[in-house]
């Protein structure tokens, strides 16, 4: 039909190819590519298969302790700060908790609003020096600080045992 001008696919704002892999696993990687190309640019493309292959991410030998329980608490941004102080009401006995926040000036005002209300609280991110970090650590391992917030760039590497409680306070973009 597109080869005679009966039609065309220039006004085509989603396009969906149902078994794309098989497609392409039978050969019609050239003929798919044909079409695609007389689609607009700006259209929305989904592929979908019933047969995808089983997809690992990271090492099979790793697994999720079970006795972890997850809370999901959706509240408006105004919200936030009064419930997390009354979840740390509710929750702190000493062990360590760690907040993480979606950037660094946000982990920084929290911090410094939770020590101004009492609580035992310090940050560590990307902005802090490799000095400042180790301190924030070695407080926090010290049982001086239990409560640590930081940004998810700052967490990658953390080795901080112990961690009773771990808390997004901001929605986790990875």
């Amino acid at each position: 039909m597109l080869e005679s001008h009966h039609t065309n696919l220039r006004r085509v704002t989603y396009l969906v190819l149902d078994e794309a892999d098989r497609m392409l696993d039978m050969g019609f990687e050239p003929q798919m590519k044909k079409i695609v190309s007389q689609i607009r640019p700006d259209r929305q493309t989904l592929y979908w298969s019933a047969t995808q292959p089983k997809v690992v991410i990271g090492s099979q030998d790793l697994k999720a302790k079970h006795s972890i329980q997850q809370h999901v608490d959706i509240v408006t941004e105004n919200q936030k700060y009064n419930k997390l102080v009354k979840l740390l009401d509710d929750i702190m006995d000493g062990s360590r908790i760690l907040i993480f926040m979606d950037m660094k000036k946000g982990c920084d005002q929290i911090t410094r609003q939770l020590r101004m209300d009492g609580w035992p609280a310090l940050s560590i991110h990307g902005d802090k020096s490799q000095a400042e970090r180790d301190w924030v650590l070695s407080e926090s391992k010290a049982g001086k600080s239990p409560i640590m917030t930081a940004t998810d760039v700052a967490a990658r590497g953390l080795d901080v045992k112990d961690v009773k409680y771990v808390i997004n306070y901001d929605f986790p973009g990875s």
